[in-house]
């Protein structure tokens, strides 16, 4: 009787444990036109980086040029956000809803966002289609001021997206280098998911 009780709170106290580290997800919505400018061209190459509202004081840092986009989040370095650009190879743009990842204490330590990305094989505006892409990013922060994507899932390819893109943002994103680490799709991947892009500062040894 005394082992059965032992056992018993033992299970009960790895449930608890497990618990108290599972991750929990805030949301955030971006407004382009609260955000901040911090950069701007109009040449024959027009681009913009935009500085947003995030989850409470964590920034989303977002940019465009040559009709792609491209998202950091936390206090990224000055090199980084002038550097740094993760899109994809075809036209695209990105959903305002972010999905913030939560870890200890309950500060975000990765994001989970939307990617539409154009089918290059369509000729016009009226036909075109679009893949979906849950993109899993990095937060940055003070001790380590970069951003950057830790995986894909595509959205139109699996029911589960949003389990796997979690997945990838609580198993992979808090010790992901940024620079050094590739990362990686995790579920199905369709013809419409297109091809990532990464343009990163060198790492720092």
């Amino acid at each position: 009787m005394r082992l059965t009780a032992f056992l018993l709170a033992t299970t009960l106290a790895a449930c608890s444990t497990t618990l108290a580290k599972a991750n929990e997800s805030a949301y955030s919505e971006r407004n382009l036109d609260a955000c901040k400018t911090l950069s701007q061209t109009d040449d024959d190459d027009p681009s913009i980086t935009l500085q947003c509202d995030g989850y409470k004081d964590f920034s989303v840092y977002f940019k465009e040029g040559d009709l792609r986009q491209s998202q950091a989040y936390g206090p990224i370095s000055k090199e980084w956000l002038d550097e740094a650009f993760e899109s994809f190879g075809p036209f695209n743009h990105t959903n305002a809803k972010i999905e913030w990842r939560l870890g200890t204490g309950g500060k975000p330590v990765a994001t989970i966002v939307r990617w539409f990305v154009s089918d290059p094989e369509t000729t016009s505006d009226a036909d075109a289609r679009y893949g979906q892409v849950l993109v899993v990013s990095t937060v940055a922060t003070s001790d380590n001021p970069t951003s950057c994507v830790v995986g894909y899932v595509d959205a139109l390819e699996n029911k589960d997206a949003n389990t796997l893109a979690r997945k990838i943002a609580d198993e992979e994103a808090h010790d992901f280098a940024c620079g050094v680490s590739e990362p990686q799709w995790l579920g199905t991947r369709g013809k419409l998911a297109g091809e990532p892009m990464r343009y990163l500062p060198e790492a720092k040894e």
